[in-house]
């Protein structure tokens, strides 16, 4: 008899690029932050440079590895009060993401986010979005002390919420956070918002790549997890 095939025991989803589409104004604080402090940079490239990681790893790449945790800091503030003023207004989600966060609440499926944005940020777009209740907790980039692509935020999210990594299922959209979800041992689907579908597949060791959120339900789902029971051992 074939083992059946069952619904995540947790959802974790990314946030920018898998909740909502705000890669642009990210993308565009970055832009306006080099302008401002004249650093050179090709912004054909900056998308792999910045999306995915925490802050403090573009700083250091961009500014040098000589900044204090002070520069940081006051840097991180000036970048994020950019994004928030800009992308406030315009705060939407991924057509398709909120009937699955729908639908996973009305299961029973608990959800989290595990983000390298800052708290700050995460409860932000959460609360413009209305969807804080939804989410039984948050992981974010500084609350770890390894930013993605290493395990950590998923290991940690997994940890709050009481599953083995292995049974629960990841959202990402880009490399470093697909990487991150993997290496921690989580199911992952690569969502095609921020970089290409092929791209993804060719360097991503994603379990599914997909296009968008369009189509995909917990039955659709239920192919990447066997036999996952919280009865058979999956939470620790």
């Amino acid at each position: 008899m074939d083992s059946p095939t069952c619904l995540p025991a947790a959802v974790i989803f990314d946030m920018d690029g898998v909740l909502v589409n705000s890669n642009p104004y990210h993308l565009q604080k970055w832009i306006d932050l080099f302008n401002e402090h004249h650093i050179p940079f090709d912004e054909a490239a900056l998308p792999e440079q910045t999306l995915g990681w925490r802050n403090d790893t573009t700083f250091r790449l961009f500014f040098g590895s000589q900044l204090t945790s002070e520069d940081i800091h006051r840097l991180n503030e000036e970048l994020e009060a950019k994004f928030r003023k800009a992308f406030g207004p315009h705060a939407k989600p991924l057509p398709g993401v909120q009937s699955l966060i729908v639908e996973c609440h009305a299961a029973g499926v608990p959800m989290a986010v595990a983000s390298s944005a800052i708290r700050k940020n995460v409860e932000f777009v959460l609360e413009a979005l209305q969807w804080r209740p939804y989410f039984c907790c948050l992981v974010t980039g500084d609350e770890v002390s390894h930013p993605k692509p290493h395990p950590e935020i998923y290991v940690k999210t997994a940890q709050e919420l009481g599953l083995a990594p292995a049974f629960c299922l990841a959202f990402e959209d880009s490399f470093v956070g697909v990487e991150a979800a993997k290496r921690a041992g989580v199911k992952c689907v690569a969502i095609a918002s921020t970089f290409p579908a092929e791209e993804l597949r060719k360097r991503t060791e994603a379990d599914v790549v997909a296009p968008g959120f369009e189509g995909i339900t917990l039955n659709t789902l239920r192919g990447l997890f066997v036999g996952n029971s919280p009865a058979r051992g999956n939470r620790v």
